[in-house]
């Protein structure tokens, strides 16, 4: 948990997560900001007397009016650093689809620094080496895709090469990606084996974004593992031959 800031600077930063996400909660901004949920109602008070159209949706949050935006916001010298060391930590990850995507993005982000933050950019990419992945090698090119499907709650079509080289296709409900020993896995409900599956993306051959979608899955990422724990704990060790 953050310090607390000087108020100002806490208003300000208010406004940037209010921005970041559909809904945020006052326990959220609390949290975050260090302070107590009533100061955060007054901070809210605040911003909405200033003129910023903040509207309050009763039990779940606070939301920015759709379509309002303040200017861009100034980076800190450490925030660029940030940025730009994450950028090279993603040029070495093995989808080309999030790689080149990222690149697009860190690009508009570039675009609002100052001019001094612009040089020491380009000054700290020239000394910075991420040492995994020397051969900078892409085993696939559709994270973009999967994360897209996950979000509209889209059906894709797989063509699908496991490490045993079984090709099968599946029609599959994406849900969740875990990146896992340099490698993306993705948890979907596997309408051929009615149930949920683990694949890696490095083997998905082929991704066909359906017209179909389906019903949301009523479960959150932790009560996959948990159900996955609980199908690990019931199975009898079989013993080594």
């Amino acid at each position: 948990m953050e310090k607390e800031k000087p108020r100002l600077a806490r208003l300000t930063a208010i406004v940037t997560q209010l921005q970041s996400k559909r809904i945020v909660t006052a326990r959220e901004l609390a949290e975050k900001h260090s302070v107590s949920i009533r100061t955060v109602y007054r901070d809210i008070r605040t911003l909405e007397q200033s003129g910023i159209p903040i509207f309050t949706e009763e039990g779940k949050g606070y939301s920015i009016i759709e379509g309002y935006n303040l200017p861009p916001v100034m980076f800190t010298e450490e925030e660029a650093n940030a940025l730009i060391t994450a950028e090279q930590i993603v040029n070495k990850n093995k989808d080309a689809s999030f790689t080149e995507q990222y690149a697009s993005a860190v690009e508009k982000i570039k675009s609002v620094l100052k001019y001094s933050q612009k040089d020491k950019a380009v000054l700290l990419t020239e000394r910075l080496q991420i040492r995994t992945n020397i051969e900078n090698e892409k085993t696939s090119n559709y994270l973009m895709q999967l994360q897209t499907a996950i979000t509209n709650y889209k059906v894709i079509g797989i063509d699908y090469m496991s490490l045993e080289q079984k090709k099968t296709q599946r029609e599959i409900e994406p849900f969740a990606l875990i990146h896992t020993n340099d490698n993306w896995v993705l948890i979907a409900f596997c309408r051929l084996r009615k149930d949920f599956r683990a694949f890696r993306i490095d083997c998905i051959q082929k991704v066909l974004l359906l017209s179909t979608t389906f019903e949301p899955h009523k479960l959150t990422l932790q009560d996959y593992f948990d159900m996955v724990r609980k199908k690990w704990e019931a199975t009898p060790d079989i013993p080594l031959t």
